[in-house]
């Protein structure tokens, strides 16, 4: 089966009071396997460079798109064959629908909403799924989401390209770093 593409779509981005939220969801979206986020709202260039920053320190290929327009956003995803799944606590169970999402085999557009999600949304996206049908965060519905997806695999990714990697300890921490090409304990 070929890669499976990801890009999480982050509705209503409010630059000081969610930028934290959006920071950790951006965050979790790579480490969960997501390729690529958007987001709408306002414009936070500062978001964008800590995302870049982690990016280069950690590896991989993740980026990050701001999109003033979500509506337009969707529509042309979903016009490029990609299946729009909304996580939102009103869809469907995720147990119920995992299965089908994952058999469809088509890129995914993820969205996660913020403050008051527009009604839109449910219409547009081909999947309205809920991680539990009470409040909860849109970091933990993509989590939940994106481990369901790809059954567990994500966790044993690698990074290409990282400066520093994580060397697994029951105690304590050792971090290696690059150096001329190669890694070496700090």
């Amino acid at each position: 089966m070929a890669k499976l593409n990801i890009c999480v779509l982050r509705l209503g981005h409010r630059e000081v009071r969610d930028k934290r939220v959006t920071t950790h969801l951006f965050l979790a979206a790579r480490a969960f396997g997501a390729d690529k986020v958007i987001y709408s709202g306002r414009r936070d260039k500062k978001l964008e460079e800590r995302i870049e920053k982690v990016v280069e320190t950690w590896g991989g290929v993740f980026e990050v798109e701001y999109q003033r327009d979500w509506r337009k956003t969707v529509k042309s995803w979903g016009s490029q064959d990609w299946e729009v799944t909304h996580l939102t606590m009103y869809g469907l169970p995720i147990q119920d629908v995992i299965p089908a999402i994952r058999q469809s085999h088509k890129d995914k557009l993820v969205i996660v909403g913020g403050a008051k999600v527009h009604g839109g949304v449910f219409e547009l996206a081909d999947w309205n799924v809920s991680v539990t049908s009470q409040p909860h965060s849109e970091i933990s519905a993509l989590c939940i989401f994106l481990h369901e997806l790809f059954q567990g695999k994500e966790l044993a990714r690698t990074f290409e390209h990282a400066e520093k990697r994580i060397i697994p300890q029951a105690k304590g921490k050792k971090v290696m770093r690059r150096e001329s090409g190669k890694f070496c304990l700090n």
